[in-house]
């Protein structure tokens, strides 16, 4: 028998009508942790579902996560809602989530510390941003709805405080779908309209779901990139939202927004009537001081007899003109003192005194030099004659001249013995005035004894 093979997508299919038409796979509801969490730019959230021993692919499409109020991230517990199905390309079975909490913690409570975590890094809370509120306001807008008692216990405050400020109500939705919106666009009308100088923004107390609006992040930036200053009246003291946080001042009731809005025009009045008794005392202290004063210039010897306090500073004009002469007699005859001992040191010290010094002493010095060398002058010719006279007295010409001779041999060597001398050998006899040449003919020896 011939098998019949199926096709992978006829099996697909197949599988998928039975997922489809299973009751128990309809209205899932699943607890697990998120993974692989993708946020498609067409608007659908592609994610996992894990648990500690199973996982789950889950697809939730833009329909469904628009209304989702935090912005689900990989790790976050949840509980998700929706129906089990196949995917007929991968063959793979997913959850097609309907809905989606947080597990244990609210959406609402999530999406608020999200949104928190999120402006407080871009710098929207920080105090260096705020504004400061006008003490003075002439115009105030209050952006609120215009039915609700926020909007009556706003102005009556206002005008119960300082009726002299306009007040101007803009009116925006401040609970429901499209509240944040209206509230943003009101506030942003405001700063169109650019004669505001404060804005009240809030609404009467309720849930976390009615104030919501004020906790959306289109508000929060519209607070935030206004020029107009922002006081945030929402709920009552307890509640705090993201606009609290956004705006210049935060204030905890809608009565209490006003109040911070305007001064009081009663405490204004009772501020100047003491400002004006403390000026009226000062101002009869510092007549009395002044009193008193003129009463001590009255009193005073220089007013009761001026003739002679007048007399008496003649004469201690005329006993310091009298010192002011001696004085300056003494100091022209000091500064002549000290001209006379500046000129005679100039004059001691004058270039050609010095010079004149100095030429005596090069004459002086010359003389003795000269002193000097004629004495060793003479004395050294004294010595040199005297030295020429004993080489004259030991000089051979000398000898000569008194008949004795020199004799040489055939080297010019003198002869000093007859053992040098040769018979026949050429012998050279020197005069005083000249030289003989000769042929020894004979050597005779003398024997010492003979002469003796």
């Amino acid at each position: 028998m011939k098998q019949q093979y199926l096709t992978v997508t006829a099996l697909t299919k197949y599988i998928k009508k039975k997922f489809d038409v299973d009751r128990h796979l309809k209205n899932v509801w699943l607890q697990g942790e998120i993974s692989n969490f993708n946020h498609h730019s067409r608007g659908h959230m592609y994610f996992t579902i894990k648990d500690e021993n199973a996982r789950v692919s889950a697809v939730m499409f833009a329909s469904s996560n628009r209304s989702l109020k935090f912005k689900p991230e990989n790790g976050m517990k949840v509980l998700v809602h929706g129906d089990i199905s196949v995917y007929e390309r991968s063959g793979q079975y997913q959850i097609y989530v309907s809905s989606m909490e947080p597990d244990g913690l609210g959406s609402l409570h999530l999406a608020y510390e999200q949104l928190k975590k999120k402006l407080n890094s871009e710098g929207l809370f920080n105090e260096e941003f705020k504004k400061p509120i006008p003490k003075f306001p002439e115009k105030i807008g209050i952006v609120t709805s215009p039915t609700g008692a926020a909007v009556r216990d706003i102005i009556t405050t206002l005008a119960r405080r300082y009726p002299h400020t306009k007040r101007v109500v803009i009116p925006v939705s401040v609970q429901g779908e499209f509240a944040s919106k209206s509230i943003a666009d009101g506030i942003n009308e405001a700063n169109n309209i650019g004669d505001f100088d404060t804005l009240i923004v809030g609404r009467g107390g309720g849930s976390i779901e009615e104030l919501w609006a004020f906790n959306e992040e289109v508000v929060a930036r519209a607070i935030s990139q206004s020029t107009i200053p922002v006081i945030s009246a929402v709920g009552h003291e307890t509640d705090f939202t993201i606009s609290d946080l956004v705006a210049d001042l935060r204030a905890p009731t809608p009565t209490a927004a006003a109040e911070l809005a305007v001064p009081s025009l009663d405490e204004l009045h009772k501020q100047v009537e003491v400002t004006s008794h403390r000026l009226q005392q000062q101002m009869k202290q510092k007549v009395n001081t002044l009193n008193e004063r003129l009463n001590s210039l009255r009193n005073a010897y220089a007013f009761k007899y001026p003739v002679h306090l007048t007399r008496q500073k003649e004469q201690d004009l005329d006993r310091v003109v009298l010192q002011l002469n001696k004085n300056i007699k003494q100091a022209v005859h000091m500064k002549k003192q000290n001209l006379n001992s500046s000129y005679d040191q100039l004059v001691a010290h004058s270039p050609s005194n010095l010079l004149k010094e100095k030429r005596n002493q090069t004459n002086y010095v010359t003389e003795k030099l000269n002193q000097v060398m004629a004495s060793n002058h003479k004395q050294k010719q004294h010595e040199f004659n005297t030295q020429i006279e004993k080489l004259s007295i030991l000089s051979p010409l000398e000898t000569m001249k008194r008949g004795y001779s020199i004799a040489y041999n055939e080297n010019d060597d003198i002869v000093k013995s007859t053992k040098s001398v040769e018979t026949g050998g050429l012998l050279k006899v020197s005069f005083t005035d000249g030289q003989v040449v000769s042929q020894v003919q004979r050597v005779e020896e003398r024997d010492d004894r003979d002469g003796e």
